[in-house]
């Protein structure tokens, strides 16, 4: 019985330990996790920015793991949208620290002009488009907002960016 006492504990400790927050990543190792409710709020008003200009899209909330958090295929949207914008959301997360971008047209222009860039862009999953823009908490990204089905990247990287504004206050500083 102690010994599941204490198996008990640990296991608690262990999931408390896995929750933790921004400001704590550099000493404990543990990262912010995005909200549920402030990534389906970010895609909600990113789909509302889209359709208002008649833009069928998706949009895809990835985690800093490059996982999807949240899918939402808006009204009319083609079901390429989906994989559309994944791939933008996970490139921002997974190059976007290392080549210092916090959006996908960060990539998309170094495809212009690193020797690099067109190699990368053949790593599964990776997508030189513009149209993802990344959540930051105290500097550091937490996670990316993808959005795929307007005519242009740079379209859908306004309604990326608008999302990640409307839940930029519901974030920690």
């Amino acid at each position: 019985m102690k010994r599941l006492a204490s198996a008990a504990l640990v296991c608690g400790q262990l999931f408390i330990g896995m929750t933790g927050h921004a400001e704590d990543e550099g000493k404990s190792g543990w990262r912010y996790s995005l909200p549920l409710k402030v990534a389906l709020d970010a895609a909600q008003e990113a789909l509302r920015v889209c359709e208002q200009k008649h833009y069928w899209v998706t949009a895809t909330v990835v985690d800093m793991d490059g996982v999807p958090q949240l899918v939402l295929r808006g009204d009319k949207a083609t079901v390429h949208t989906a994989e559309s914008s994944f791939r933008k959301a996970f490139t921002v997360v997974t190059l976007g620290p290392e080549f210092g971008f916090d959006r996908s047209s960060g990539f998309f222009e170094l495809m212009k002009t690193s020797p690099y860039a067109p190699q990368l862009a053949t790593v599964h999953n990776v997508m030189a488009l513009p149209g993802a823009v990344a959540f930051k908490v105290n500097g550091e990204m937490i996670g990316a907002l993808g959005i795929g089905g307007a005519p242009g990247g740079d379209k859908d990287e306004v309604c990326a960016a608008a999302g990640v504004a409307k839940v930029a206050n519901e974030l920690p500083h």
